[in-house]
């Protein structure tokens, strides 16, 4: 792996104290934010070209989507050398130029990090397959004989997240059928022992590699799933037929996970303007807390009000669980509509004006909510899913699941910038890696920017509002009395955030209207949209 380093690093800026417990987070997918060399993939530079917008956009920070150097079976979440870009987005001097330049503009650099799993083209397992059964090279990796007399059926019965078997049999050194090895998601992505100290080793490299050069965090993928079970049980399907997010998945979520984290907090202690973020599929609020001790994570990513409908009891009920996911532990809340992983909040709400119109409220939820917060990118313009073809389909659910998931390809078109037709400046070329669909002229970041009743303005304007107006502090909130189908809280700050989920126009409490998301209508707040006010 590469271990080149530069003496030239960028620095941190110096508002470093805990930024991250209010700030608003971007997510760059990097190979479809923008392509700065005309090959319809998305890249460093394009990124660095970009990083105006984003200033002007008004975001704290940016997290990059997987840019180490892959062979890119998953886009990216399957690491060859954790310590190098890969060549599709750069190389090390341009990820050096994007940090220094976003520090520049007061943004802050945040990269995801892969470590539950490498690629199968990674040096490590390269030279396990060349090994024999009982090499060290094999126990950094969870091998097994298989079940049977021959040894032909996988060590047990995990199936893939991706679907299929989560284990492959390889072929020996001597041609002979030999051992399985585990992945939880792709076979080109073999799990690590996280038993083996040679993998917290390599890890600690990484970690201090990109914060010498400046990154300002990580986060981190699969953060709930490093640990195994001991004995790798067969899991029990009369019980449990889902097994997918579920927090009696053996898959995930195991005790041993915890120390993990400790040894990675440990090193992060070391470089206080650092965060790190966990990916955590996990439920139950006691057992999710524990991920944000003040001694593991800065932050744990919390998927509910990605994944409630636009009801207001739901949404009031994924925002008193998320609180009271970190309120006893003292941690700070995380909110999201939407990641490179979930569908496009336009669609989930029923797509077209209505869609629009309600993620546009949900906004507004998002953003007046003390914590943190993660828009990904796109969402700003109120871009929906994207139904692409078949042939079009690129992300590996769908061919490792038979072709009955069509997987997250939909929510990964890249961004529109300008212009007329595809590609809308993204690239300089029409056969982009995902396809843009022709009617996205009017979603383009060029004709939403001077429009004032866009989504994107709506964006601009409440993420000005939320670093200026002292309304939109404290950390704690209390509902409001609101009529049925609504739903109303105030920050101890004094900012009032209303939401209108029915099919009618509600009137608003006392207060001055300081932004909504729909216009008012004869002062009162139309369906499916948000207000604030002080």
């Amino acid at each position: 792996m590469s271990t080149r380093e530069d003496s030239s690093v960028a620095q941190e800026p110096s508002d470093s104290h805990r930024w991250w417990t209010d700030a608003v987070f971007y997510q760059v997918y990097p190979r479809s934010f923008a392509d700065s060399n005309g090959d319809g993939v998305g890249d460093l530079r394009g990124v660095t070209d970009r990083l105006g917008y984003l200033e002007l956009l008004g975001v704290d920070a940016i997290w990059l989507s997987p840019i180490a150097r892959s062979p890119m079976a998953d886009h990216g979440y399957d690491v060859s050398d954790p310590r190098d870009i890969d060549p599709l987005f750069g190389d090390l001097a341009t990820m050096d130029t994007l940090i220094a330049e976003a520090h520049t503009r007061g943004i802050r650099v945040t990269m995801d990090l892969v470590p539950n799993h490498t690629s199968d083209q990674h040096p490590w397992f390269q030279e396990a397959l060349s090994s024999g059964p009982d090499s060290n090279a094999r126990e950094r990796y969870i091998f097994r004989e298989g079940r049977g007399p021959d040894g032909s059926q996988p060590p047990n019965n995990w199936p893939s997240v991706f679907g299929g078997p989560a284990w492959t049999r390889i072929t020996e050194p001597d041609g002979t059928p030999g051992q399985w090895y585990l992945h939880i998601f792709a076979a080109e992505q073999p799990d690590l022992n996280w038993d083996n100290p040679e993998v917290f080793a390599d890890l600690e490299e990484t970690l201090r590699f990109w914060l010498h050069r400046g990154v300002d965090g990580f986060r981190i993928d699969v953060a709930h799933g490093m640990a195994k079970p001991e004995g790798l049980p067969d899991h029990d399907w009369d019980t449990n037929a889902l097994l997918r997010n579920d927090d009696d998945d053996p898959r995930f979520n195991n005790p041993g996970v915890h120390e993990i984290h400790r040894g990675i907090r440990r090193v992060m202690d070391e470089y206080p303007f650092a965060m790190s973020v966990g990916e955590i599929w996990v439920r139950d609020n006691e057992r999710f807390g524990e991920y944000i001790r003040p001694d593991e994570l800065h932050l744990g990513f919390n998927f509910r009000l990605a994944e409630t409908p636009f009801d207001a009891d739901s949404v009031r009920a994924a925002i008193e669980n998320s609180l009271d996911a970190v309120e006893r532990v003292g941690g700070t809340p995380t909110w999201t509509l939407s990641n490179h992983d979930v569908e496009r909040e336009v669609t989930r709400y029923g797509d077209g004006d209505r869609g629009v119109a309600r993620a546009r409220a949900m906004a507004l939820v998002e953003l007046a909510l003390p914590g943190a917060s993660f828009i990904y990118n796109g969402a700003e313009l109120g871009l929906p899913n994207v139904d692409l073809p078949d042939s079009a389909l690129e992300d590996p659910v769908w061919e490792r699941s038979g072709r009955t998931e069509r997987g997250r390809d939909g929510c990964r078109v890249p961004m529109p910038w300008e212009g007329a037709r595809p590609p809308f400046g993204f690239s300089t070329v029409t056969d982009t890696w995902l396809p843009m669909p022709p009617e996205w002229e009017s979603l383009t970041v060029e004709s939403q920017l001077e429009d004032v009743d866009s989504t994107l303005s709506l964006y601009r304007t409440a993420l000005e509002l939320r670093s200026s107006l002292a309304e939109c502090s404290g950390a704690e909130i209390d509902w409001y009395g609101s009529p049925p189908g609504c739903m109303a809280f105030r920050r101890r700050g004094g900012l009032i955030c209303v939401l209108n989920a029915t099919e009618a126009p509600i009137r608003l409490p006392a207060g001055t209207v300081v932004l909504t998301s729909l216009p008012l209508v004869e002062g009162l707040l139309p369906a499916d949209s948000a207000a604030w006010l002080v």
